[in-house]
């Protein structure tokens, strides 16, 4: 099986229409050292939905990279684990069983996996007899808060032949409120012997160091504090090495990261849909800066490459401009 060090990372979490190639990129740059990709369904794979394609696109800068895959039947996630494997060129495959959204879990898929270890088990093992790269899984504490079992489910999926656990501390039930509950983290760990991802409430390189301190996890991955924010890597690497963290990007900084997003979206997808999905991430961008909110008026409005770039540069005048109140 192919060998990659999971310890001692820090990945990026995929998130559905936001970890797209132009977004890792970004990250990677920054110092993002684990990557994945949005999630996929195993299904739509299968039938061969045109809108998977895209979402396994990656650029050989991004190694070590992953494909996550959603499903839950054994067969046709191995099945499609095996032609990933055979045909593209990726250093693992992960299956999500975190995902809260209702439809995903109507459908017996992602977090809903929680309930069922026996058949999360048996998906994990199918998957590792039928290719040769890592299997991971990324779970959640439990499905609410009666039912914490990620330890449990951690050491089934171990069993089954999992080579890493990422461990979302919140139960199902929280989606993405209320406080992740690390001692959860800390738990799985004691529980397994193969590396465990930590993940939930990192903000910043004193969470990361406070986390590895109170798990003992052997990476931790980033989510929403990401969005808009690709220097978190930069900044988190940086207290890890103990040197002085870098202070938060500068106006001209945003403004740089913008536009080279913009242009990588733009490549990657075509000018409608390009310029239509980075209105999100300009909003992500600019959150909290003064007297942003009518850039974002404006760009929400914006159909054009040029008028989204135009915008953009406009805001380091705009920001000392009242007319941007």
């Amino acid at each position: 099986m192919k060998s990659i060090d999971f310890k001692n990372k820090i990945a990026l979490g995929p998130m559905a229409g936001v970890t797209d190639l132009p977004f890792r990129l970004l990250c990677k740059e920054m110092g993002c050292d684990l990557m994945t990709t949005e999630m996929i369904s195993a299904k739509g794979l299968m039938y061969n939905n045109h809108k998977t394609e895209i979402l396994l696109l990656t650029d050989e800068t991004e190694h070590p990279i992953g494909v996550q895959l959603f499903g839950s039947d054994p067969d046709i996630m191995a099945g499609e684990a095996e032609k990933i494997a055979r045909d593209r060129d990726f250093d693992f495959i992960d299956i999500n069983m975190g995902c809260p959204v209702p439809k995903i879990v109507g459908n017996g898929e992602g977090s809903a996996l929680m309930k069922n270890p026996a058949l999360a088990a048996d998906i994990v093992r199918a998957m590792v007899k039928r290719i040769d790269i890592p299997v991971t899984v990324k779970i959640r504490a439990g499905f609410d808060a009666d039912s914490i079992n990620a330890p449990e489910m951690a050491k089934a999926l171990e069993d089954a032949g999992a080579s890493v656990i990422a461990v979302h501390a919140r139960t199902r039930e929280q989606f993405y409120s209320g406080n992740a509950d690390w001692s959860v983290i800390k738990a799985v760990k004691d529980s397994v012997s193969i590396p465990v991802i930590g993940n939930g409430d990192i903000t910043s390189a004193d969470d990361v160091i406070r986390m590895k301190e109170e798990t003992g996890c052997d990476s931790v991955m980033v989510a929403r504090a990401a969005k808009g924010n690709p220097w978190i890597f930069r900044e988190i690497k940086a207290g890890l090495r103990g040197d002085t963290i870098p202070p938060r990007p500068s106006i001209e900084e945003i403004i740089d990261m913008m536009k080279r997003h913009i242009e990588l979206m733009v490549r990657l997808k075509g000018e409608y849909i390009g310029v239509r999905e980075m209105r999100k991430h300009i909003a992500w961008y600019t959150e909290g800066i003064k007297n942003s909110a009518r850039l974002r008026r404006l760009v929400c409005a914006a159909t054009g490459t040029e008028e989204l770039l135009t915008l953009v540069e406009g805001l380091g005048s705009g920001l000392t401009n009242s007319s941007l109140d």
